[in-house]
């Protein structure tokens, strides 16, 4: 009984240290977006080619995903977590140092590559340390804190722009909070709990056959599970959805200048407030509300989703109060479902192949971020209307609800594997 107790603690010890880490990783991504203005007047650089900087990180990260995810399977998570973001904290303070498009471009390239060095490994850290009875709790709070990190970093960039400081600041004071936590987490975190000391049965009998995989098998494995790539093409169109939101919907509210639009730009925050409270409440509707059912789970949001953004669309100046809600409940349902996709990669692979599996459909994800971006520049462009994006946002989640309806897991499997 007092190993158990022993055990519990020690469980949500490193649950909350992986949370608290990740809680500041946005700060060295994010933070971009709010820079763009004064990187464009003092550099002379377009948006053009601020479009393409945003693209090149994007793919850097999924690119990243694609591979730092199997290493996550074979090496530490807590080295990879804390080589990856000690090496951010390097390319942002270089980029606040920078004067040309190009070096900038090939830092942002390499932050993103950097960046994700942590997701996939918190994810296998995480699995390591909950099974599948209450992963979906587990995967909702450590998707919490990826939405509270925007939270964070949307006020942090907020303050450093009101107060008119220069666009470099947003790349230098942010990220001091990431170093802070990533030397608790060097303190505190355990790759698994083997290294406290504590001995664990999976709970999936895939992993018996994938334990000696190498990674061209491993690779092949998860490419080779229909329903898992199914998956991935769904949180695809569910990341364009939310980098739509996360990127677009400020400059939609910043309009020419944030000065005469300081009351609308708060509003901006209600979207990753939203998300991170989304996040935390899917991890528990799916495992209570659906039976573990992460498909139905994630299509019911992403419906819903897909009706506010429409809503939006069609109220485009909403009063103040009605505007922040919608602006919540946006947030709440695009990135909520994410963290159902996460379970997925432990429910259909097992826990052996999380790192690769996660990197993978995150690297769906971000690709299809990616790819968003100029799409949804062009509209901008297209129709001078920045409300578009919501219409946008609105056909890509019903693009989502229509793949991810595909993935049926077998229930009874997931829970008793």
């Amino acid at each position: 009984m007092q190993i158990q107790q022993n055990f519990r603690k020690e469980q949500w010890k490193m649950l909350f240290i992986t949370m608290f880490c990740y809680l500041f990783f946005y700060t060295g991504r994010h933070n971009f977006g709010w820079a763009v203005k004064g990187m464009t007047e003092e550099l002379s650089i377009s948006y053009q080619q601020i479009g393409w900087i945003s693209f090149s990180m994007l793919m850097g990260y999924a690119i990243g995903q694609l591979i730092n995810g199997n290493l996550a399977d074979r090496f530490s998570p807590k080295i990879m977590i804390l080589t990856g973001g000690f090496l951010s904290i390097i390319c942002n303070l270089s980029i606040s140092y920078s004067n040309s498009y190009g070096m900038i471009l090939i830092l942002w390239t390499l932050n993103g590559y950097f960046q994700s060095m942590a997701w996939g490994s918190g994810s296998k850290l995480i699995s390591n340390w909950w099974d599948s009875s209450e992963r979906g709790k587990a995967f909702g709070f450590y998707t919490m804190a990826a939405g509270s990190s925007s939270v964070l970093t949307f006020f942090m960039a907020l303050q450093l722009v009101q107060q008119e400081q220069s666009w470099r600041t947003l790349f230098r004071f942010p990220i001091l909070f990431l170093g802070f936590a990533l030397i608790l987490f060097l303190i505190i975190a355990r790759s698994h709990p083997s290294l406290k000391g504590f001995t664990i049965t999976s709970d999936n009998k895939s992993d018996s056959k994938t334990q000696d995989l190498g990674w061209k098998d491993a690779y092949k494995q998860v490419f080779g599970n229909k329903k898992f790539i199914i998956a991935s093409f769904a949180i695809g169109f569910q990341s364009m959805a939310r980098y739509g939101l996360i990127f677009w919907v400020p400059i939609h509210f910043l309009g020419n200048n944030y000065k005469e639009s300081s009351g609308n730009l708060w509003l901006t925050l209600f979207i990753p407030i939203g998300m991170a409270v989304g996040a935390i409440s899917f991890g528990y509707i799916s495992d209570l509300l659906f039976e573990k059912n992460r498909s139905k789970s994630i299509r019911t949001g992403m419906v819903c989703s897909c009706a506010i953004a429409l809503l939006i669309y069609f109220i485009p100046t909403p009063h103040h109060i009605l505007a922040a809600f919608l602006m919540f409940t946006s947030g709440f349902f695009v990135y909520g479902p994410q963290a159902n996709f996460w379970t997925l990669s432990p429910d259909l692979l097992g826990t052996k192949l999380v790192g690769t599996g996660i990197g993978v459909m995150n690297m769906f994800a971000y690709v299809f971020a990616a790819i968003g971006e100029p799409i949804f520049g062009k509209i901008i462009d297209y129709t001078g209307d920045t409300s578009n994006i919501f219409l946008a946002v609105a056909v890509i989640c019903a693009l989502c609800t229509t793949i991810i309806s595909f993935v049926k897991p077998d229930i009874n499997q997931i829970i008793y594997d």
